[in-house]
């Protein structure tokens, strides 16, 4: 509880708004200038970066311009030009070793005095026409993916990225590469690839006078941000970490925000080449570099904040002592006027508003003094006054009572016998209502007896055809019994006949067998004899066949005529016992009719009976009903003066408790006035 008191001080509260305020301001005002600071220094460092870059990449683009008219003049050489034609269309072998060493020559001369490249390889485009070469000697170069590229390109001029092995893979020195188809110049027809290695130390050498920071890193990528030339050739044909607009202007240079790969938040300028097109400088410089200065602004803001916050602590002591310490005395001593103490007063002279409000408090507290001496006096005057009244109302409330009594035994014994009538009303109505029920459960039964009695009359015809057509089954089914067994009997002899034939086929067969064989012995003159003896034999199957088919269909039918005699020897004793049945029921049915007869002549009786006792009931509610009217007079009477009894009770009984009530009040003021002190 007294945490909470504490949080909700008004000192607390002011001192709380004064330390936030100031040191708020001062964190904002100084992050503020940080962060303006940072990015002043970056778009400066952004503009002067862009200049250096633009500038490198010129450089970079002369020295791409040399090398790209050095293969010009290479592939428009008069000599070149005439040697590459006899090595490709003399047939002396001489003749075009001769132009070979003239090609290599010149090639020679090109590239003597230029200690920036590494390698010349003239390759033939197809055919067996050897590669020509000053330096190493790009073996199986017509594989590469790069070679593939440079003759589609029929011509155009395709730069290599850097190889940290070199174009043949087996150097120790990185390189890069411009290479182009060299065309014959009267039938524009392409038989050779010329390809010139540089090193990359090269473009090591033109980078190196670009510094654009600490922690910096130059690169150069193609449009798809893949690294092209790096410091580090472990890099080289990997994405770059920061990814470079590829459409529109943005395209050609400026600078970005982006990460590197450690994660750091880096700017990168970049500018793109005009010899090479699809490639462009990028610089990256870490931004913690750029901005470190700036960090003592930042550093300076937290001090000043630390420094504004002991301020801001001084500044709410002091605020709690001239505003929240008063505040606290007045809170004490009005706590003091609560628990009934109005003696207290307080002794704050101040002349701003906290002394105000203490004049006006001491001023507050009199007034209740003397407000609560004239309550006092007041209050015991009332008190004797509703000791009088109490006792005057206590007298005419038992005068009151008595009359009362004496009105509500007369108007008890009226209300008895309205009872008693109104009870024998009810009676005989109900009495009523209930001759009229039993009349109409009558004259139901008797509908219901009738109509039972008639279906009655039809269920016994209807027993009597079904007893005729029940006997008339059991003789079909009895006579369907001797028939199937008649039939059965049948099947056999069908069998014995089937064996008797079977043993002629048998017989048959045997004879035609023996027929052929004594034709076979009688030779020519038996070939007659034989044809014959084979036809009765083939006879003969057929026969058995034949009989073998009638025989398992006689089985067939002998297994289900059997299955049938034994449905129906099942069936014609249930026949019998639904005949035996069907009797009992039709007894049954000429029995309740009988009943029902019986039944109708008694019902007629009881009708009869409950006419009369129909007639009495009426002149008995009559009567009730002359009764009830004479008692609710009475009754209504009674009623009347008991009620007036009544409310001179009820007035006696309030005024009573009225005074009974206002001496309490009058006693609960005062013991409410005796808590306060006044002296």
């Amino acid at each position: 509880m007294r945490n909470r008191i504490r949080l909700q001080s008004v000192g607390l509260k002011l001192f709380l708004i004064i330390f936030i305020a100031i040191v708020v301001c001062v964190l904002v005002v100084g992050l503020f200038s940080y962060s303006t600071s940072k990015s002043i220094i970056k778009d400066k460092v952004s503009e002067s970066t862009e200049v250096a870059i633009r500038q490198s990449a010129g450089k970079l683009d002369l020295m791409f311009q040399n090398y790209e008219d050095m293969t010009m003049q290479i592939m428009l050489d008069t000599t070149i030009q005439k040697n590459i034609d006899a090595m490709i269309n003399s047939e002396d072998t001489y003749e075009r070793f001769q132009a070979t060493q003239e090609v290599n020559k010149v090639l020679q001369m090109y590239v003597v005095g230029n200690d920036s490249i590494v390698n010349t390889n003239l390759i033939a485009i197809g055919g067996d026409i050897p590669t020509i070469s000053v330096g190493a000697t790009l073996t199986e170069a017509q594989n590469e993916a790069w070679f593939k590229e440079v003759v589609e390109q029929d011509g155009k001029l395709v730069w290599i990225p850097v190889q940290a092995k070199g174009l043949s893979g087996q150097g120790n020195t990185p390189t890069f590469g411009a290479t182009r188809v060299i065309k014959n110049t009267i039938t524009n027809k392409g038989d050779f690839v010329l390809v010139m290695e540089y090193s990359a130390e090269h473009l090591a050498d033109q980078l190196a006078d670009l510094q654009i920071g600490d922690g910096s890193r130059i690169s150069i990528v193609d449009m798809n941000s893949a690294i092209v030339y790096d410091s580090d050739v472990t890099l080289v044909g990997k994405p770059s970490a920061v990814k470079l607009p590829t459409e529109g202007q943005k395209a050609k240079g400026g600078s970005l925000d982006g990460t590197d790969h450690a994660g750091r938040e880096v700017l990168a300028i970049y500018d793109q080449f005009e010899a090479v097109e699809n490639w462009r400088l990028l610089g990256t410089v870490p931004v913690e570099q750029l901005v470190k200065d700036a960090g003592t602004i930042r550093t300076t803001t937290w001090i000043i904040a630390a420094v504004a916050a002991l301020l801001a602590v001084g500044i709410g002591l002091f605020v709690i002592r001239i505003v929240a310490r008063p505040l606290v005395q007045l809170r004490n001593l009005m706590n003091e006027g609560e628990r009934g103490n109005l003696m207290v007063r307080s002794n704050i002279k101040s002349k701003d508003e906290i002394g105000q409000l203490s004049n006006s408090f001491n001023q507050m507290m009199a007034q209740i003094t003397t407000l609560v001496h004239q309550t006092t006096n007041s209050a015991q005057e009332v008190l004797m006054t509703a000791g009088e009244l109490a006792e005057a109302s206590r007298q005419t409330s038992t005068s009151a009572k008595e009359i009362a009594s004496a009105t509500e035994e007369i108007a008890s014994g009226a209300t008895s016998l309205a009872i008693e009538a109104e009870r024998g009303t009810d009676l005989t109505g109900e009495i009523e209502l209930q001759m009229k029920q039993v009349l109409a459960s009558n004259s139901l039964m008797s509908s219901a007896a009738r109509e039972v009695e008639r279906s009655s009359m039809q269920g016994t015809d209807h027993m009597k055809v079904l007893i005729n057509k029940t006997t008339s089954t059991e003789e079909m089914t009895r006579s369907m019994v001797e028939k199937v067994e008649r039939l059965q009997e049948s099947t056999e002899s069908i069998r014995k006949i089937l064996d008797v034939l079977q043993s002629l086929t048998k017989q048959t067969n045997i004879l035609s067998l023996n027929a052929a064989i004594e034709a076979a012995r009688a030779g020519e003159a038996g070939k007659g004899f034989m044809v014959v003896a084979d036809e009765i034999r083939k006879l003969a199957d057929q026969s058995r066949q034949s009989i073998d088919v009638v025989g398992q269909i006689t089985v067939t039918i002998q297994n289900e005529i059997e299955e049938t005699v034994g449905v129906l020897s099942t069936a014609y004793p249930m026949f019998q016992e639904q005949i035996v049945s069907v009797k009992e029921a039709d007894a049954i049915f000429t029995g309740v009719h009988g009943q029902m007869t019986q039944f109708i002549g008694s019902l007629n009786d009881v009708t009869e009976a409950i006419g009369k006792l129909e007639h009495s009931q009426q002149v008995l509610n009559e009567a009730m009903s002359n009764v009830s009217a004479v008692a609710e007079e009475s009754s209504a009477t009674s009623e009347e003066v008991a009620s007036l009894s009544s409310e001179q009770t009820n007035i006696a009984a309030g005024l009573v408790n009225l005074s009974e009530k206002l001496e309490t009040v009058s006693q609960a003021l005062g013991e409410s006035l005796s808590r306060f002190t006044t002296k």
